[in-house]
């Protein structure tokens, strides 16, 4: 008679004041494409609609792939979306010579893409590229923006070393052929396509070798290659913002959780640090991984981030 009793009061806890069953929440991952200016977006979504929204943006040379882990530990409380960028991933790769491979685009076509899905407020988890193409974002519509999150993405010239940085800014002033050649092998020879992934990992064994071999496959589509060179190019734009994304922060003072690989020689730990100047309050959790700290930390970048996001407005950050 008790378990009986038990039975019953779990459904009645089921059923809602309309008196139907309440449905299960979905943590399924759901992949989509759609269209933005003719282009196919390709996009992973997963947890409630309802609920509030977190945007992953990718950086280079990844794809939304790199938030597998992270769409399914946010998705029982948060609907999370993760597209992939013309030329990357599984959106289209459309010739450089149909479209304008710069950041400034890409935000175009990110900010669209938020139209589309009707994405009215979201939290943006921001990674490596994601920084400049979520930055332009968000200085576009800071009433739109809940949150940052900040994963090895820079905005300050102290996490541009030149230790790492000197030959990109040389191709920068001098975009000769020689130039395109020597940082298109640098950034995209199978080596350094994994080394991405590696370098500055603790354990390496944690590091899915899918993540760098699914980049040699994308990059081998025809014209793929140049439309990276092309993005790595234009990064050159972003130094000037730094300053106006500056004043965001001071102006706005954005909830901002950092968590930064450590061991990132790309974007370096000082660079993390410098958010501080203008964001104080800023939560900072410097992680002992490289630059897809994801990777090696995902576990622990979803616990921070869940209880970051689940905090009262008000409260700010630590």
């Amino acid at each position: 008679m008790k378990l009986i009793v038990s039975l019953l009061a779990t459904a009645a806890l089921a059923i809602g004041a309309s008196g139907h069953a309440a449905a299960p929440a979905d943590h399924t991952v759901r992949y989509h494409t759609i269209d933005i200016e003719g282009t196919k977006v390709f996009y992973r979504e997963s947890g409630p609609p309802q609920a509030p929204t977190v945007l992953l943006l990718h950086g280079f040379p990844a794809s939304s792939f790199m938030y597998r882990g992270l769409l399914a530990d946010l998705s029982k409380e948060f609907h999370v979306v993760a597209p992939d960028y013309p030329g990357f991933g599984h959106s289209d790769a459309p010739s450089t010579a149909n479209f304008a491979y710069t950041f400034d685009h890409l935000a175009d076509v990110i900010d669209q893409f938020t139209t589309k899905l009707d994405l009215r407020s979201y939290a943006l988890y921001m990674q490596d590229f994601g920084g400049p193409v979520g930055f332009r974002l968000a200085t576009r519509h800071p009433e739109r923006v809940t949150h940052l999150v900040i994963q090895n993405a820079n905005a300050y010239e102290a996490g541009l070393p030149d230790s790492f940085w000197g030959p990109v800014r040389g191709f920068w002033k001098e975009p000769t052929t020689a130039n395109f050649e020597k940082i298109r092998n640098a950034a995209m020879s199978d080596e350094a396509l994994e080394w991405n992934y590696t370098h500055g990992a603790v354990d390496g064994s944690r590091i899915d070798p899918d993540s760098w071999t699914l980049q040699q496959a994308l990059l081998s589509r025809p014209g793929n290659k140049e439309a990276m060179l092309a993005l790595l190019y234009d990064y050159r734009t972003n130094p000037p913002r730094y300053a106006a994304w500056h004043e965001y922060f001071r102006k706005y003072q954005p909830a901002t959780l950092i968590t930064w690989g450590r061991n990132d020689v790309i974007f370096p730990e000082p660079g993390a640090r410098a958010y501080l100047q203008d964001l104080p309050r800023a939560e900072l959790h410097v992680l002992d991984a490289g630059h897809f700290a994801l990777e090696e930390k995902g576990d622990d970048i979803a616990r921070l981030m869940i209880d970051f996001l689940k905090r009262p407005r008000s409260a700010g950050a630590r």
